[in-house]
């Protein structure tokens, strides 16, 4: 009985995606550490539900498509910290380009290599090519590369969600303090993801970390045509 008015609601998909994602919040403010990311945390909450209730993922999207009518316009609002640090990409613009398109061909190089190492056919391959890429852009590459879609979301929410936690430790570990650096990196390497983890440490890492992914998903659509003929 409750299962069916949760799946005849038009908004139990979008109230439970907003609240997981606040919990998440609220745990990420509270401990302060990594892990707790609110997107992870947020993923974990909505799985566990709809697998205790039941409902399938189908289901579930059905009464959550209102919340990609939130993406247009959360996407221009990418551009607003990029306005306000404009000055700081005009002094630096040489180095974003060459910081964007070295990043885009190491981390497919990267995936080259170790399907070289284990062995993966080419649909294999071809699925993880775009796996740093926003998943709209994502989706198309690894289809018109020969790859499964559901396995590069897979792969592309894996990296999001490693790239977002382990960035602090790595700039840390590797003592990257240049704002510019932080935040292309983020944005070449970890998608939509790495941009929200920028935007918490800084106003400067989010505008690069936003350039970085418009920018690293144009270069993609070339990249990923010329690496996955290789295998």
């Amino acid at each position: 009985m409750t299962k069916q008015i949760l799946i005849n609601s038009s908004f139990f998909g979008f109230l439970l995606s907003l609240g997981a994602f606040w919990f998440g919040v609220v745990l990420k403010r509270r401990f302060r550490v990594a892990i707790f990311n609110p997107l992870v945390i947020s993923i974990i909450v909505v799985v566990t539900i709809l697998t205790i209730l039941q409902i399938n993922y189908d289901e579930y999207i059905k009464s959550a498509s209102s919340l990609s009518y939130l993406l247009t316009p959360a996407t221009v609002c990418l551009a607003v910290p990029l306005y306000e640090q404009f000055s700081l990409l005009r002094q630096n613009y040489l180095a974003i380009a060459a910081g964007i398109l070295s990043g885009v061909i190491a981390g497919m190089a990267s995936i080259y290599l170790l399907s070289l190492i284990f062995g993966f056919n080419h649909a294999l391959y071809a699925s993880m090519l775009p796996k740093s890429v926003t998943m709209a852009i994502g989706m198309g590459l690894a289809k018109e590369a020969g790859g499964i879609v559901t396995l590069s979301v897979a792969a592309t929410i894996a990296t999001g969600m490693v790239g977002s936690m382990c960035a602090g430790v790595i700039f840390k570990l590797l003592k990257i303090t240049s704002a510019v650096a932080q935040g292309l990196s983020l944005g070449t390497s970890s998608h939509a993801m790495g941009v929200a983890r920028a935007f918490e440490i800084g106003d400067a890492q989010a505008a690069m970390a936003s350039l970085a992914l418009a920018v690293s998903g144009l270069i993609s659509v070339v990249a990923v045509s010329i690496f996955a003929n290789l295998i």
